[in-house]
């Protein structure tokens, strides 16, 4: 106990020299103060791990590089999940498939999907994209590495899912062996996703694709896009996005199995269902709303790509 309480004084030390506010921090000089007075043992033992916890969690997020972090905290998926409001379920009580459409105007896809949250794939939407045969695994390691040696690269969001990668940069140096995985063989499988917010390498990849053609003609797509690339064999896990607005993801390469699933609160008033996104397909939905998860389907290489829109 002597130990913790010299390890608080240093922290309190600490917080002065850098200018913290003091009165954000008056819990620990309260625990100095209170430590001093009579309790039972596990009364002390019990508070004094509680505050140290908290102190050591707050004093990490200040102290650490925050400028490179969307948020000073963040708050644990289960967390998330267990207080997020519930949805009405009007959304979902007649959506049983994910409908298939090619050649819809943006006033039909406004009316009917665009704001609705009802999942539709657009089959027609990439036919002019030069995406779909330049975007492989060694083009986004040619143009982030040539982006690092400009020192271009700004610090966006990374999924390495069940990779165990730390970074993009990490996820794109793997060995020639694991990049073309074959099942069957000792190389293991991989799956990792990632935002761009570079406006170099975002001006380079839009050259490539562009604005689907079927949303509203009012509507923007987000300044930040989102890759997703793997082999067979894994995917993303069941889960439900916090954003704010609906998104659409093209499948450049390979496929990709989408399982949608309602939120709990609407179990049994609406169904859970899948379908299978092919290369050349745009998938819309609000995953806000949906749980989603995806499996990567036998043969080529999963590359999707996609955004939000308002």
């Amino acid at each position: 106990m002597e130990c913790a309480q010299e390890e608080l004084k240093k922290i309190l030390k600490k917080c002065q020299t850098k200018k913290v506010d003091i009165k954000k921090l008056q819990i620990i000089d309260t625990f100095l103060t209170e430590y001093k007075k009579p309790k039972t043992r596990k009364q002390t033992y019990c508070k004094v791990v509680i505050i140290l916890c908290l102190v050591a969690y707050a004093v990490h997020y200040y102290f650490s590089d925050l400028s490179s972090k969307r948020c000073s905290l963040i708050m644990p998926q289960l967390v998330r999940y267990a207080f997020r409001p519930p949805e009405n379920c009007n959304f979902c009580q007649n959506v049983d498939h994910i409908a298939r459409v090619s050649a819809i105007s943006s006033q039909e896809f406004a009316e009917r999907y665009a704001y609705s949250a009802t999942p539709v794939i657009v089959e027609d939407a990439t036919q002019n994209w030069t995406a779909l045969e330049k975007f492989n695994y060694w083009y986004f390691r040619d143009i982030y590495n040539n982006a690092k040696r400009k020192q271009k690269i700004l610090d966006c969001q990374f999924l390495p899912y069940k990779t165990g990668f730390h970074d993009l940069f990490e996820a794109l140096d793997m060995p020639r062996q694991r990049v073309d995985f074959l099942e069957g063989h000792q190389e293991k499988p991989w799956y990792f996703g990632w935002s761009n917010c570079n406006p170099e390498t975002a001006e380079e990849f839009r050259r490539h694709y562009g604005r689907p053609y079927f949303l509203p003609e009012t509507s923007e797509n987000n300044a930040v896009d989102w890759f997703f690339i793997g082999t067979s064999g894994l995917g993303a896990h069941m889960h439900i996005d916090n954003v704010r607005l609906p998104s659409w993801q093209a499948q450049l390469s390979g496929s990709k199995l989408w399982l949608l699933a309602p939120p709990p609160e609407c179990y049994f008033q609406c169904k859970s269902f899948d379908a299978i996104v092919k290369k050349g397909d745009v998938i819309v939905l609000d995953t806000n709303k949906w749980y989603h998860q995806t499996f990567v389907q036998p043969g080529d290489i999963s590359l999707t790509i996609g955004a939000e829109y308002d």
